[in-house]
C-alpha cells in the first residue's frame, strides 16, 4: 500500500518536469502530471518523454491542458486531490519574452495566479514552484544570495517569475498557503531544451554550423546539472514549514509560510570552457562567430547555496565534466549516431 502523498506536477513534459516525475515514479509516488504540450520546441521530444513516464509506473496519470484554464484545472484538483504542488510549467526562454509578452503574461502569471487560488481552494499541504535565477537581473554582487535585492530584472521574464514570488508571499501572508519558490541557476543534462545553450551548441558542432557566443565568449553561468536540481525539488517538497493555526493572526511576516531557495551548484563555469569540454567530448572542433552581448542577457550568474544546503540538505555534486559527457552520451543515443 502506498502511503506517500499524492502529487501533482505542471509542466511534465517539460526538461525538468521530466526528471522530477521520473524520480517520484521510481519512488513510488502517486502523481497527476498536467502540460500543454506547446510548440515552443520540439513536440516530439516532449512527447517521447511523457512516453518515457507512462511506461515506468501505472501511478502515473497525465492531462493535456494549459494552467491559464482554470476551469478545467479546477476539475483535476478536484479529481485528483493532491496533497502537494510543484509547478514547474511556465513559457520559458529569456529571449522570446522580448518578442511575444502577451504569452509571457497569460501562461506565467494568469497561470500561476490559477494554481495559487485553487492552492488556497482545496487547501494543500504545500506548493512548490519554480523561479528563476534571472530575476537577480542587474545585480552586481556575486554570488546571489535569496536574501539580494532583486528590483532591477533585464526581460520580462525574469518579470513574470519575480511576480511569481511576490504572488505567493501575498498568498502566504493572506491565507496561509505554505509556499516553496526556487530559483534555479542554467539547467543543463540529458533531455535537455533544444534552445538552450548545450543542446544548440552540440546540434550545430555536430552539423559544422557555426555556434554564437554573445558578449564575445566572456559569459560565465552556474550550470547546475539537472539530477542535482532534482534532488532540490525533491528536498524542498519534503520541507517542514511551519504553518500558523488558522486563528492566529499575526503582522509578522517572517513568521509566514513563505520561503526561498536556490538551486543552483555554487561554482561559476566560463562559456568558453564550457564549449572546450563540448569540443573534448565530441572529438570535434566548433568554428565560433564571437557576437556582443545580446539585448537582455547578463554576463555571469554564481548562486549562493549556503541556505539551501543548511536548511534541506542541498549538496550538488555533477560537475560540468560529467555532466557534459552525460549530456552528449544521451544526444548520440536520442538522435541514434554511432560516433
Amino acid at each position: 500500500m502506498n502511503n506517500k502523498k499524492k502529487i501533482l506536477v505542471t509542466g511534465v513534459a517539460g526538461f525538468i518536469g521530466y526528471h522530477f516525475v521520473k524520480k517520484l515514479l521510481n519512488l513510488n509516488y502517486e502523481v497527476c502530471g498536467i502540460d500543454s504540450i506547446n510548440n515552443y520546441y520540439s513536440v516530439k521530444l516532449k512527447k517521447d518523454r511523457l512516453k518515457n513516464l507512462f511506461n515506468l509506473n501505472k501511478n502515473f496519470y497525465f492531462y493535456k491542458v494549459n494552467i491559464s484554464n482554470k476551469k478545467i484545472l479546477r476539475k483535476i484538483f478536484n479529481d485528483f486531490r493532491p496533497d502537494i504542488v510543484v509547478n514547474l510549467a511556465a513559457q520559458a526562454g529569456v529571449r522570446d519574452s522580448l518578442k511575444y509578452p502577451e504569452k509571457y503574461l497569460k501562461f506565467n502569471i494568469i497561470g500561476f495566479l490559477n494554481i495559487l487560488e485553487l492552492s488556497k481552494e482545496f487547501e494543500l499541504d504545500k506548493l512548490v514552484y519554480a523561479s528563476t535565477s534571472s530575476v537577480y537581473g542587474l545585480n552586481k554582487k556575486l554570488p546571489y544570495k535569496v536574501s539580494d535585492p532583486v528590483d532591477h530584472p533585464k526581460q520580462f521574464y525574469a518579470v513574470t517569475k519575480r511576480t511569481n514570488e511576490l504572488m505567493a508571499h501575498s498568498w502566504s501572508n493572506l491565507y496561509n498557503v505554505k509556499t516553496i519558490g526556487l530559483r534555479f541557476f542554467t539547467v543543463y543534462g540529458p533531455w535537455g531544451r533544444p534552445d538552450m545553450a548545450l543542446y544548440n551548441f552540440v546540434d550545430n558542432i555536430l552539423r559544422n554550423i557555426p555556434i554564437k557566443l554573445y558578449n564575445y565568449g566572456n559569459h560565465f553561468r552556474d550550470f547546475t546539472y539537472i539530477d542535482d536540481i532534482v534532488e532540490g525539488i525533491y528536498l524542498s517538497m519534503l520541507y517542514n514549514m511551519k504553518k500558523l493555526n488558522k486563528n492566529q493572526i499575526t503582522t509578522d511576516v517572517s513568521s509566514k509560510p513563505f520561503t526561498l531557495f536556490n538551486l543552483g551548484s555554487g561554482r561559476k563555469t566560463s562559456l568558453k570552457k564550457f564549449v572546450k569540454l563540448i569540443e573534448f567530448n565530441l572529438g570535434k572542433k566548433a568554428q565560433i562567430e564571437l557576437l556582443p552581448l545580446q539585448l537582455g542577457d547578463v554576463v555571469g550568474t554564481t548562486a549562493n547555496i549556503n541556505k539551501t544546503k543548511l536548511e534541506l540538505g542541498y549538496n550538488p555534486s555533477t560537475i560540468p565534466e560529467e555532466g557534459i559527457k552525460k549530456f552528449i552520451d544521451w544526444y548520440k543515443f536520442y538522435k541514434k549516431l554511432d560516433y
